[in-house]
């Protein structure tokens, strides 16, 4: 079975041999993307120094101009990134622009200026109220800190009139350590250059992990020692083992990469379909969030779309947007997949409106929630706000109309068969086919039931990971309980694997699990009948599945199950698969 990897070719000029005598360090962390990197080590420049004591402003309301202006302008530069990416760093990006426009924020900075704060001071000390909230808040509030300092240094460059800040592109092949990275500068890098990339902090469904994911850059996060590492230290990064060896052996390390190089060039030539080597059909889908990321998905050797995430078009806008808006939206996604693409039975999967907690909508508030990772989000939103979702629901079904395609529309967040009756029972009255995420322990405990009530399930696996450890997936001191090969979220997926076996009904994995090649054959040996991740990701889990048989997958999944820990989950599953 092939790793999905990434991996360069290195010269003498970029790494030397270590003329340590000592035998290498080995770093260890939590792996997230596979393959193996060897180059010098890069850290980010320091951030732009906080301002002094100021001088309070002649005009405060003049002040206070300045600085919602500048907020202003670093979000409009933000939602420009976001436009020209694609995948779920589009995404961040807009949920982060949608951040330096906060209501909360911007009037606590106000309300400084006008108690005689100049603005950059304002800036900071309502940076820190919230920093101190949202760490406070925990779970999903908890990772938006690094995204709100990041947001407050390109305000200061923006008072100040200074470039934007950000990660200085190398101009030589390089493994980026860092604390931890900014969506904005997480999305931007380059993986000509950026070979590997090693964090301290976050976890295996961060931002950065995430985005690293997407990228195909192979990632280690959660390594403790890392600051111990100079720049310009010579090491091996492997994405699989979660590894970070410091000094190592030049030639061994360029064997590593060789080895590496080779499997991603078996997986560069897997075209599709998903299928396992004994002719088991598994569809290997997309995630996107608008038209512009559903093309560029139609690029990779995906069957279709597992996941569209629909809250682009809301997070940054005043009003809700309207009919005609949406209607466009949806209708330029689905065509991308429609017959004139070449794909005339792609699968289109489109979940409804997941806001709430860290994705707050400016035209709903649901106001102060003392921990919104565990309050109103996702479907939730719709039960103060009905016609939120009704009107959703009939935009979706004109664009199904206007493309003459049947899309499958799911509801994010369900926690009991009651809300899934309900919610399948207004997309059907739209002649649209119904499903829901499973993305809470209870709906999985409760899959037979949930089944009964609708077409089809996908399951989220990083939020039922989250909610199925209690553990923040930003914490690096916990994750190793975000790890989805944790044998408790193994055991609820394989109850809903299980469940849409006996019922004859498809079950989809749309989180980051379903990007892990080894994992995608453990979830195939499950029952799990598709697979959606970013599109980089397809070909390494497509060309992974089709080196091995169904038997395997089974074997693989089943020794799995009877371990109790994530590292000897991986190994146990690897066994019969590399047999």
């Amino acid at each position: 079975m092939a790793p999905h990897a990434t991996a360069n070719d290195l010269s003498t000029e970029d790494v030397s041999s270590s003329t340590d005598p000592a035998a290498p360090t080995v770093l260890t962390g939590t792996p997230v993307v596979s393959g193996v990197a060897f180059a010098p080590v890069m850290w980010p420049g320091e951030r732009p120094a906080l301002p002094g004591p100021g001088t309070p402003p002649a005009d405060a309301e003049a002040e206070c101009a300045r600085f919602v202006a500048a907020a202003a302008a670093v979000a409009d530069r933000l939602r420009a990134r976001a436009s020209a990416g694609t995948g779920v760093a589009s995404e961040v990006l807009s949920a982060t622009a949608a951040l330096a426009q906060d209501r909360g924020w911007i009037s606590s900075a106000e309300k400084l200026i006008r108690a005689g704060s100049p603005a950059p001071n304002a800036a900071v000390d309502a940076t820190e109220q919230f920093v101190a909230m949202f760490t406070k808040l925990g779970g999903l509030m908890a990772e938006r800190v690094t995204d709100l300092l990041d947001v407050r240094d390109r305000v200061l460059a923006e008072l100040a009139g200074d470039p934007e800040p950000g990660l200085a592109q190398p101009d030589h092949e390089v493994i980026l350590f860092a604390d931890d990275l900014a969506p904005a500068d997480t999305s931007g890098l380059d993986p000509a250059l950026v070979l590997g990339l090693a964090t301290r902090l976050g976890g295996p469904t961060s931002h950065t992990a995430i985005i690293a994911r997407q990228l195909g850059i192979p990632c280690v996060v959660a390594v403790g020692a890392l600051t111990s590492v100079a720049a310009g230290t010579p090491v091996m990064l492997d994405g699989e083992a979660g590894t970070v060896t410091v000094g190592p052996d030049a030639e061994t390390a360029r064997t590593a990469v060789a080895r590496s190089r080779d499997a991603a060039e078996l997986v560069s030539r897997w075209s599709g379909p998903g299928r396992t080597a004994d002719g088991l059909d598994v569809s290997i889908l997309a995630n996107v969030q608008d038209g512009a990321s559903a093309r560029s998905a139609t690029d990779f050797p995906v069957q279709g779309i597992g996941l569209f995430r629909t809250e682009l078009a809301f997070l940054d806008r005043a009003k809700e947007p309207d009919a005609a808006e949406q209607t466009a939206l949806y209708r330029e996604v689905i065509e991308a997949f429609v017959p004139s693409a070449g794909q005339p039975d792609a699968k289109i999967v489109i979940r409804t409106l997941d806001a709430g907690s860290d994705k707050p909508l400016l035209f709903a508030d649901n106001g102060t929630e003392a921990n919104p990772a565990l309050g109103v989000r996702g479907l939730r939103v719709a039960f103060g706000n009905p016609g939120l979702l009704d009107r959703q629901l009939d935009a979706i079904a004109a664009a199904a109309e206007a493309t003459g395609s049947s899309p499958w529309v799911m509801a994010p967040m369900v926690a009991t068969a009651t809300e899934a009756r309900d919610f399948a029972a207004k997309v059907r009255a739209r002649g649209l086919v119904a499903g829901v995420m499973i993305e809470i322990p209870s709906a999985a405990l409760l899959a037979p039931s949930i089944l009964a009530e609708v077409d089809f399930v996908s399951i989220g696996t990083n939020d039922l990971t989250q909610y199925t450890m209690a553990a923040d997936r930003m914490s690096a001191e916990l994750a190793y309980l975000t790890d989805p090969w944790q044998p408790a979220v193994l055991a609820l997926i394989n109850m809903v694997a299980s469940a849409g076996s006996a019922t004859g009904k498809s079950v989809g994995v749309c989180g980051e699990a379903a990007a892990d090649p080894l994992l995608a054959c453990v979830l195939v040996g499950m029952g799990v009948t598709s697979l959606s991740s970013a599109p980089a990701a397809a070909a390494g889990v497509g060309a992974a599945l089709g080196q091995v048989t169904t038997a395997q997958c089974r074997a693989a999944a089943q020794a799995a199950l009877a371990t109790a820990d994530p590292a000897d989950a991986r190994a146990a599953a690897a066994a019969p698969l590399h047999a």
